[in-house]
Protein backbone atom coordinates (compact mmCIF):
# COMPACT_ATOMS: atom_id res chain seq x y z
CA UNK A 1 0.00 0.00 0.00
CA UNK A 2 1.42 3.37 -1.01
CA UNK A 3 1.18 6.43 1.16
CA UNK A 4 -0.65 9.49 -0.16
CA UNK A 5 1.52 11.92 -2.03
CA UNK A 6 2.48 15.01 -0.08
CA UNK A 7 1.52 18.41 -1.40
CA UNK A 8 2.54 21.90 -0.37
CA UNK A 9 0.67 24.07 2.10
CA UNK A 10 -2.42 25.89 0.81
CA UNK A 11 -1.16 29.19 2.23
CA UNK A 12 2.51 29.04 1.34
CA UNK A 13 4.00 32.07 -0.41
CA UNK A 14 5.32 29.84 -3.18
CA UNK A 15 1.90 28.35 -3.89
CA UNK A 16 0.27 31.77 -3.96
CA UNK A 17 2.99 33.04 -6.29
CA UNK A 18 2.38 30.12 -8.66
CA UNK A 19 -1.33 30.98 -8.68
CA UNK A 20 -0.56 34.64 -9.39
CA UNK A 21 1.77 33.72 -12.26
CA UNK A 22 -0.79 31.36 -13.76
CA UNK A 23 -3.49 34.01 -13.61
CA UNK A 24 -1.20 36.64 -15.15
CA UNK A 25 -0.26 34.29 -18.00
CA UNK A 26 -3.92 33.53 -18.65
CA UNK A 27 -4.76 37.23 -18.80
CA UNK A 28 -1.72 38.31 -20.81
CA UNK A 29 -1.32 35.39 -23.22
CA UNK A 30 -4.34 33.13 -22.81
CA UNK A 31 -4.82 29.78 -21.09
CA UNK A 32 -2.86 27.96 -23.80
CA UNK A 33 0.32 29.72 -22.61
CA UNK A 34 0.05 28.04 -19.22
CA UNK A 35 2.04 24.87 -18.67
CA UNK A 36 3.95 23.41 -15.74
CA UNK A 37 7.32 24.27 -17.29
CA UNK A 38 6.25 27.79 -18.25
CA UNK A 39 4.89 28.56 -14.77
CA UNK A 40 8.05 27.12 -13.22
CA UNK A 41 10.26 29.23 -15.48
CA UNK A 42 8.31 32.40 -14.67
CA UNK A 43 8.56 31.61 -10.93
CA UNK A 44 12.24 30.67 -11.23
CA UNK A 45 11.62 27.25 -9.67
CA UNK A 46 11.91 23.66 -10.86
CA UNK A 47 8.86 22.14 -12.59
CA UNK A 48 8.81 19.49 -9.85
CA UNK A 49 7.99 22.23 -7.32
CA UNK A 50 4.92 23.24 -9.32
CA UNK A 51 3.84 19.59 -9.28
CA UNK A 52 4.51 19.44 -5.54
CA UNK A 53 1.80 22.05 -5.02
CA UNK A 54 -0.49 20.98 -7.88
CA UNK A 55 -0.49 17.33 -8.95
CA UNK A 56 -1.68 18.16 -12.46
CA UNK A 57 -2.09 21.18 -14.68
CA UNK A 58 -5.86 20.89 -14.16
CA UNK A 59 -5.28 21.13 -10.39
CA UNK A 60 -3.37 24.36 -10.98
CA UNK A 61 -6.16 25.79 -13.14
CA UNK A 62 -8.78 24.68 -10.61
CA UNK A 63 -6.90 26.37 -7.76
CA UNK A 64 -6.84 29.67 -9.69
CA UNK A 65 -10.53 29.29 -10.52
CA UNK A 66 -11.53 28.48 -6.92
CA UNK A 67 -9.55 31.38 -5.53
CA UNK A 68 -11.27 33.83 -7.88
CA UNK A 69 -14.68 32.25 -7.30
CA UNK A 70 -14.36 32.72 -3.55
CA UNK A 71 -13.36 36.36 -3.99
CA UNK A 72 -16.20 36.93 -6.45
CA UNK A 73 -18.82 35.49 -4.07
CA UNK A 74 -17.61 37.86 -1.34
CA UNK A 75 -17.70 40.79 -3.76
CA UNK A 76 -21.19 39.84 -4.88
CA UNK A 77 -22.51 39.86 -1.30
CA UNK A 78 -21.04 43.34 -0.70
CA UNK A 79 -22.25 44.86 -3.97
CA UNK A 80 -25.78 43.44 -3.94
CA UNK A 81 -26.40 44.57 -0.36
CA UNK A 82 -27.68 47.92 -1.60
CA UNK A 83 -30.77 50.10 -1.34
CA UNK A 84 -30.57 50.36 -5.16
CA UNK A 85 -30.72 46.66 -6.16
CA UNK A 86 -30.99 47.27 -9.91
CA UNK A 87 -27.92 49.51 -9.96
CA UNK A 88 -26.11 47.03 -7.75
CA UNK A 89 -26.92 44.21 -10.20
CA UNK A 90 -25.71 46.31 -13.15
CA UNK A 91 -22.50 47.19 -11.28
CA UNK A 92 -21.94 43.55 -10.36
CA UNK A 93 -22.34 42.20 -13.87
CA UNK A 94 -20.55 45.09 -15.57
CA UNK A 95 -17.01 44.84 -14.23
CA UNK A 96 -13.61 44.17 -15.80
CA UNK A 97 -13.10 40.71 -14.30
CA UNK A 98 -14.68 39.09 -17.34
CA UNK A 99 -11.35 38.56 -19.13
CA UNK A 100 -10.34 35.76 -16.77
CA UNK A 101 -13.84 34.28 -16.92
CA UNK A 102 -13.59 34.22 -20.71
CA UNK A 103 -10.30 32.32 -20.49
CA UNK A 104 -11.86 29.76 -18.17
CA UNK A 105 -14.86 29.37 -20.47
CA UNK A 106 -12.46 28.67 -23.36
CA UNK A 107 -10.50 26.24 -21.21
CA UNK A 108 -13.74 24.51 -20.17
CA UNK A 109 -14.33 23.59 -23.81
CA UNK A 110 -11.29 21.30 -23.58
CA UNK A 111 -11.14 20.17 -19.95
CA UNK A 112 -14.07 18.41 -18.28
CA UNK A 113 -12.88 19.12 -14.72
CA UNK A 114 -12.79 22.85 -15.43
CA UNK A 115 -16.21 22.75 -17.11
CA UNK A 116 -17.77 20.92 -14.15
CA UNK A 117 -16.25 23.31 -11.61
CA UNK A 118 -17.22 26.38 -13.62
CA UNK A 119 -20.81 25.16 -14.05
CA UNK A 120 -21.17 24.31 -10.35
CA UNK A 121 -19.84 27.74 -9.39
CA UNK A 122 -22.10 29.52 -11.88
CA UNK A 123 -25.15 27.78 -10.42
CA UNK A 124 -24.16 28.71 -6.83
CA UNK A 125 -23.34 32.25 -7.89
CA UNK A 126 -26.60 32.70 -9.80
CA UNK A 127 -28.67 31.30 -6.91
CA UNK A 128 -26.99 33.64 -4.42
CA UNK A 129 -27.54 36.58 -6.78
CA UNK A 130 -31.18 35.66 -7.25
CA UNK A 131 -31.88 35.35 -3.52
CA UNK A 132 -30.26 38.70 -2.73
CA UNK A 133 -31.80 40.50 -5.72
CA UNK A 134 -35.30 39.17 -4.94
CA UNK A 135 -35.02 40.22 -1.28
CA UNK A 136 -33.67 43.68 -2.15
CA UNK A 137 -36.30 44.33 -4.82
CA UNK A 138 -39.00 43.45 -2.29
CA UNK A 139 -37.45 45.63 0.42
CA UNK A 140 -37.11 48.55 -2.01
CA UNK A 141 -40.74 48.11 -3.14
CA UNK A 142 -39.72 47.90 -6.81
CA UNK A 143 -42.09 46.31 -9.30
CA UNK A 144 -40.49 44.87 -12.43
CA UNK A 145 -42.22 45.26 -15.82
CA UNK A 146 -44.99 42.78 -16.61
CA UNK A 147 -43.66 39.27 -17.07
CA UNK A 148 -40.14 40.08 -15.85
CA UNK A 149 -39.04 38.09 -12.85
CA UNK A 150 -35.84 38.62 -10.89
CA UNK A 151 -34.43 35.54 -12.65
CA UNK A 152 -35.18 37.01 -16.10
CA UNK A 153 -33.65 40.34 -15.07
CA UNK A 154 -30.55 38.58 -13.81
CA UNK A 155 -30.02 36.57 -17.01
CA UNK A 156 -30.67 39.60 -19.26
CA UNK A 157 -28.26 41.79 -17.29
CA UNK A 158 -25.57 39.12 -17.32
CA UNK A 159 -26.02 38.44 -21.04
CA UNK A 160 -25.99 42.12 -21.97
CA UNK A 161 -22.84 42.91 -20.04
CA UNK A 162 -21.07 39.79 -21.34
CA UNK A 163 -21.75 40.84 -24.94
CA UNK A 164 -20.63 44.42 -24.28
CA UNK A 165 -17.40 43.28 -22.61
CA UNK A 166 -16.60 40.69 -25.29
CA UNK A 167 -17.23 43.15 -28.09
CA UNK A 168 -15.25 45.87 -26.35
CA UNK A 169 -12.33 43.46 -25.96
CA UNK A 170 -12.46 42.86 -29.73
CA UNK A 171 -12.61 46.59 -30.48
CA UNK A 172 -16.30 46.62 -31.44
CA UNK A 173 -18.25 49.53 -29.99
CA UNK A 174 -21.14 50.16 -32.40
CA UNK A 175 -24.31 50.62 -30.38
CA UNK A 176 -22.58 50.45 -27.01
CA UNK A 177 -23.01 54.11 -26.04
CA UNK A 178 -26.72 54.03 -26.90
CA UNK A 179 -27.19 50.78 -24.98
CA UNK A 180 -25.42 52.11 -21.90
CA UNK A 181 -27.45 55.32 -22.05
CA UNK A 182 -30.66 53.27 -22.30
CA UNK A 183 -29.69 51.18 -19.27
CA UNK A 184 -28.93 54.37 -17.32
CA UNK A 185 -32.38 55.76 -18.27
CA UNK A 186 -34.03 52.59 -17.00
CA UNK A 187 -32.05 52.68 -13.77
CA UNK A 188 -32.99 56.32 -13.20
CA UNK A 189 -36.63 55.59 -13.96
CA UNK A 190 -36.81 52.81 -11.39
CA UNK A 191 -34.33 53.94 -8.74
CA UNK A 192 -33.43 57.57 -9.40
CA UNK A 193 -29.86 58.84 -9.62
CA UNK A 194 -27.03 56.71 -8.32
CA UNK A 195 -26.45 57.26 -4.61
CA UNK A 196 -23.04 57.30 -3.01
CA UNK A 197 -22.36 54.04 -1.15
CA UNK A 198 -23.07 54.21 2.58
CA UNK A 199 -19.99 53.98 4.79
Amino acid sequence: MTSPRRTGSENSKTRLRLLDITERLMLDEGYAAVGVRRVAREADVAPALVLYYFRTLDDLFLAVLRRRMGEELERQARVLDSPQPLRALWQLTNHPGHALSTEFIGLANHRKAIRAELAAHAERYREAQLQTLTRNLTEAGLQLPLGMTPAVLLVLSTALTRVLVLEDDMGVSAGHAETLAFVEQLLQRYEGPARAPER
